[in-house]
């Protein structure tokens, strides 16, 4: 079994309107997917109105606390010394939310403490990576 690391942290919508709405999110880690994190945001945030979860690599999170990073569906930039923008990009529109950074390298030195970073590919089990890429195909 595999201990995998949930934490909520507190987004911040960035909107056309001056005030930026406080939406719930919860940041996800599991171990047998070591590249990857999850970030949820429940039903009643999302215009849809079901929840929506959005996987990125955890490479990019990190980087995106110095710098620009991410150059497809998940951006994420340091905004100031205490925010993380994050740019979800879907062909219904983009989404910007910020985070708190601390809250970002809270979550990140939890799933190091799991897998360091760079001996992901050690936890990596490819034969059951395949076998789920080859599942959903079908």
């Amino acid at each position: 079994m595999s201990t995998v690391i949930e934490q909520p942290v507190e987004a911040r919508l960035v909107a056309a309107a001056p005030r930026m709405p406080q939406i719930p999110a919860t940041l996800h880690y599991d171990p047998l997917d070591p590249f990857a994190v999850r970030m949820t945001f429940p039903a009643q945030a999302t215009l849809e109105g079901v929840e929506v979860c959005w996987t990125f690599a955890r490479d990019l999170l990190a980087e995106g606390l110095e710098g620009p990073a991410g150059d497809g569906d998940v951006r994420a930039r340091p905004y100031g010394y205490d925010r993380t923008v994050l740019e979800f990009h879907a062909p219904e529109g983009t989404a910007v939310i910020h985070v708190h950074s601390a809250e970002v390298r809270r979550f990140l030195a939890a799933t190091g403490g799991l897998v360091p970073e760079g001996m992901e590919r050690l936890r990596f089990d490819l034969d059951r990576g395949l076998a789920e890429l080859l599942r959903d195909a079908g």
